[in-house]
C-alpha cells in the first residue's frame, strides 16, 4: 500500500511497521520478530505491475454454474459465504424459525486452502489407519471396496488388497484434497518404514476431488474390526468433518474420535470457545449424519453455564424417557398382544439402559409397534409411544469445552454436575490457555508459561482438575494425550461413556498459542514429547474397578516415568523460551527448575 500510494515515504512507513512489530511480538522471541520483518520487506520488494488487457474493458461475468446441494446451502449458506448475507430476507429462514440449523453442510464449502496435501503411496501403506485417527479435519479416511467397486472405479483410483480380516475387499486411503488444510499430521504420524504419505502441492492433486466423490458413492460395509481398536475405530464414519479449526488443531481429533464411537446417539453441549467456533460457525455445520441419517445433536449456550446446560439436556431427556417407559409398561401389561410385540417390549425393558446396541433395541421395538394389529386402547398407547420414539434409545450426553471454561469460569457448574452423580460425560480440551480469545492464562496454564495476564510467566502451579474430581470417588476421570498413546485415548473415551455415572476426560491439546517450533504439523509429536518428558501424565480412575472388586485399585497410571529432560519440552515452545526476553538466563533456568519440580511432585503424587 505505502509503496504504491506514497502517502508517506516508504522508508518511514517501514520503520513504523517494524517498530509496531517489536511492540506486538517482541516477547515472542527474536525469530518471530525477524519473520515479521521479512514479511514487511517482501511486501515492498515483491510489488509487481500487472498490465490490464484492453479487452477487460468489456469483461462480463461468466454465469455461475450451480452445483447440486441442499436448499439451505444454495439459498442461505452460499449467499452468506459470498458476503451477501445482509441481502437475505426473513422469509429465507422460514424453515429454521426454531433456531435449528441443518447438519452436514461444511462438506459443500470445498475451500481448497491447503498449500500442500498428502499423497498416498499405496505400496508403502501398512493399513494401520493412524493417519485417519489423528486427522484434525477428517479429510483422510480408509475405504473398503468390493471387486465390482474396484472394477468400476476411475483408472487413477488405485487400490490394494485388504489385509485380514477384510481381505475380501480392496483398500484405499482417500483424501478430500479441497477440504484439507495441509497440516501434515497424517504424514508426520505415518509409521511405515517408507512413508505411505508425503506432502505435495495441492495443484498437483486436484484429481483427488473426483476420487473423493467416487469414494463417497461406495456401498456401506459392516465394520470388519472392533471399534475398541485404533484401526477398527477408523472404519466408522467420522461425524465431525471439515471444520474451521486451525491446521493441525490439537482439539478436534478427540471430538472427531468420540463421534466415531458414539456419534449416532450423542447430544453435545458445547462451551463457548474454539470448540464452539469450529463446531458451529454460521452458515456451516461440520457435525454430520451417517448413512442412516443419525448423528450428534449439538448446541452452544454461554461460556459460564455449559455444564449446567448439558445436565439440563440430560435430565430433560431422562424425564421424557421415564414417561415413555411408563407407556411401554402399561402396554406390556395388556392382554391380547401379538407374541412378537410382547417379545420386543420385554427385550426393550431388559436392555433400555444398555449402551452398546441401544439403537438396534429401540428400532426393533418401533418396528414391532408399527407392524402390530392392536385394540383401540392398546393402539392409543402405541401411538403415545411412537410419538416419543426418539426417546426409546439411550442417548449419550457429552459436555465439551476448553480449560478456560472447565478450570476457571465454568468450574462451579462443572463441579456441581460431577457431584450430581448423573450419567453425563465431560470432555475438556486442555490447551492450557484461553485459546479462542487470544491466549490468556487460565488455571490450567503451567508454571512459567508466558500468556496474556502472565507476561512474566505464570508464577503458580497448574490446577489438578482431574484429582479434584477423583475425590468424589464415583466420577470416572482420565487424562489423555492421543499422540502419546492412541490406545489409551481410545480406551479412556470408551470407559468414560460406559461408566453409569459422571465422567471427566481431560485431553492435552497443542495449540497455535503455544508457539511450537515446527508448527502444529508436530501436534501429535508434541503430545508424545509432553508425556515422555513428564510435562503431562496419562492416567485413569475407574470407579467400576472398585465396584467389581473392593481390593482393586481404581487408579491406573498409564504413563511411565519420564525418559527425557523436562526442559527439552519447554525449549521447543515460544510460550516458555520467550521468558528470555524478560529475564536473565539464570532467572529463566530458575523458573524452568521450579516448573520441573512441580511436574515431579505431581507425578510422585500419582504413584
Amino acid at each position: 500500500f505505502f509503496q504504491i500510494s506514497q502517502v508517506i515515504p516508504v522508508d518511514e512507513a517501514v520503520r513504523h511497521m517494524k517498530e509496531a512489530i517489536v511492540r506486538s511480538y517482541g516477547d515472542k522471541g527474536e525469530d518471530v520478530v525477524k519473520m515479521n520483518y521479512r514479511a514487511v520487506d517482501a511486501g515492498i520488494e515483491q510489488v509487481r505491475e500487472v498490465k490490464v488487457p484492453d479487452a477487460w474493458r468489456q469483461a462480463e461475468d461468466t454465469p455461475l454454474k450451480f452445483r447440486e446441494a441442499p436448499a439451505f446451502v444454495l439459498n442461505i449458506a452460499d449467499v452468506m459465504n459470498r458476503q451477501e448475507g445482509d441481502s437475505l430476507p426473513v422469509s429465507a429462514f422460514m424453515d429454521h424459525v426454531d433456531g435449528t440449523m441443518p447438519q452436514s453442510t461444511a462438506q459443500y464449502e470445498k475451500r481448497g486452502i491447503a498449500v500442500n496435501v498428502p499423497k498416498w503411496i499405496a505400496e508403502n501403506c501398512i493399513q494401520c489407519n493412524q493417519c485417519a485417527y489423528v486427522c484434525p479435519h477428517a479429510v483422510i479416511r480408509p475405504f473398503l471396496l468390493t471387486e465390482e467397486e474396484v472394477a468400476g472405479s476411475p483408472d487413477t483410483f488405485k487400490t490394494v488388497k485388504g489385509m485380514k480380516p477384510y481381505d475380501q475387499y480392496g483398500f484405499r486411503i482417500q483424501i478430500s484434497a479441497l477440504d484439507c488444510t495441509g497440516c501434515g499430521s497424517c504424514a508426520q504420524v505415518c509409521p511405515a518404514k517408507e512413508k505411505a504419505l508425503v506432502m505435495e502441492p495441492l495443484e498437483a492433486h486436484m484429481l483427488e476431488a473426483e476420487h473423493w466423490e467416487y469414494a463417497q458413492s461406495l456401498s456401506k460395509k459392516p465394520n470388519p474390526m472392533s471399534t475398541a481398536t485404533v484401526k477398527g475405530s477408523q472404519f466408522e464414519r467420522p461425524l465431525l468433518e471439515f471444520s474451521g479449526a486451525c491446521a493441525g488443531c490439537g482439539e478436534t481429533p478427540y471430538v472427531r474420535l468420540a463421534t466415531q464411537l458414539f456419534g449416532d446417539r450423542m447430544m453435545i453441549a458445547n462451551a463457548t470457545g474454539c470448540s464452539s467456533i469450529l463446531g458451529g460457525s454460521a452458515p456451516s455445520m461440520p457435525y454430520c449424519v451417517n448413512d442412516d441419517g443419525f448423528g450428534p445433536s449439538w448446541v452452544n449456550s454461554l461460556f459460564e453455564d455449559n455444564a449446567e446446560y448439558g445436565l439440563g439436556m440430560h435430565l430433560g431427556v431422562k424425564q421424557i424417557r421415564d414417561r415413555v417407559t411408563g407407556y411401554v409398561k402399561d402396554l406390556s401389561e395388556r392382554a391380547g398382544l401379538p407374541a412378537s410385540l410382547r417379545e420386543s417390549l420385554d427385550d426393550w425393558f431388559e436392555n433400555k439402559e444398555v449402551k452398546d446396541g441401544a439403537r438396534g433395541v429401540a428400532a426393533k421395538l418401533v418396528f414391532a409397534l408399527t407392524d402390530a394389529e392392536l385394540s383401540e386402547e392398546s393402539g392409543a398407547l402405541r401411538d403415545r409411544i411412537l410419538e416419543l420414539r426418539d426417546y426409546l434409545m439411550l442417548r449419550s450426553t457429552w459436555i465439551i469445552g476448553g480449560d478456560g471454561w472447565a478450570y476457571d469460569i465454568g468450574y462451579g457448574g462443572l463441579d456441581h454436575v460431577l457431584a450430581s452423580g448423573e450419567d453425563v460425560n465431560v470432555l475438556v480440551l486442555d490447551t492450557e490457555v484461553y485459546s479462542n480469545t487470544g491466549g490468556q492464562a487460565s488455571k490450567a496454564t503451567q508454571l512459567g508459561a508466558v500468556a496474556q495476564f502472565a507476561a512474566g510467566g505464570k508464577p503458580l502451579k497448574k490446577k489438578d482438575l482431574g484429582m479434584m474430581a477423583v475425590a468424589y470417588g464415583y466420577v470416572y476421570v482420565a487424562q489423555i494425550a492421543m499422540g502419546a498413546s492412541q490406545a489409551q485415548t481410545l480406551r479412556a473415551l470408551r470407559e468414560a461413556e460406559a461408566w453409569n455415572g459422571p465422567s471427566l476426560v481431560i485431553a492435552y491439546s497443542p495449540c497455535i498459542n503455544h508457539g511450537i517450533r515446527g508448527g502444529l504439523t508436530l501436534s501429535q509429536q508434541r503430545e508424545k514429547d509432553a508425556v515422555e518428558t513428564g510435562y503431562w501424565h496419562l492416567w485413569r480412575y475407574n470407579p467400576s474397578h472398585a465396584a467389581e472388586d473392593p481390593a482393586k485399585n481404581p487408579f491406573v497410571l498409564d504413563s511411565k516415568p519420564p525418559t527425557r529432560d523436562y526442559k527439552e519440552f519447554l525449549e521447543r515452545e515460544v510460550r516458555y523460551t520467550s521468558l528470555r526476553q524478560k529475564y536473565s538466563e539464570d532467572k529463566v533456568e530458575e523458573i524452568f527448575d521450579l516448573a520441573r519440580q512441580a511436574a515431579d511432585e505431581r507425578y510422585q503424587a500419582y504413584l
